[in-house]
């Protein structure tokens, strides 16, 4: 009935993977799926397929996914749920060294809600009018394309 989008955005707030799942399913479970399908291009040679670092909100605090992060050499800012800082604590010196976490850094994370923003603003995305998944994909990438376009024209204004 409803739908969740997972989204991978850069600097500038613009899109560069999504992953659709069902509204009810857990938001650690789409991460994978984002992750592999992001592909940042350069100007010469293959995409990169690996982002400097990952900003993440809470729901993505668990030992899978920084453990896959760390197994791609992917720095991440994310910040720890009180439940398991609460357990950590509660197993004392077995409980291991806290996560790393960059409060300055995690400042940046509004970009990832920005381009949800930017992509709310199309009707058919914001209010799924589509029925079936594959069509609300689409509806998804029209508007991260014209999202994408408005920012390459906005960059020529900027330097002429």
């Amino acid at each position: 009935m409803t739908t969740k989008l997972r989204l991978a955005a850069d600097r500038r707030c613009r899109p560069i993977a999504r992953h659709t799942t069902c509204g009810q399913r857990a938001d650690c479970t789409g991460f994978t799926q984002v992750m592999a399908a992001i592909r940042i291009p350069r100007r010469v040679g293959r995409p990169r397929i690996r982002p400097g670092h990952v900003l993440a909100d809470k729901a993505y605090s668990s030992k899978a996914i920084r453990s896959h992060l760390r197994r791609r050499g992917i720095k991440a800012t994310i910040p720890i749920k009180a439940d398991q800082a609460a357990n950590r604590r509660k197993k004392g010196s077995r409980g291991g060294r806290p996560p790393t976490f960059d409060r300055e850094r995690y400042k940046q994370r509004n970009t990832a809600e920005r381009a949800f923003n930017k992509l709310k603003q199309f009707r058919a995305v914001a209010t799924r009018y589509d029925k079936r998944d594959y069509m609300y994909q689409a509806t998804v990438d029209i508007a991260t394309m014209k999202i994408w376009l408005r920012d390459l024209t906005q960059d020529r204004r900027d330097t002429a």
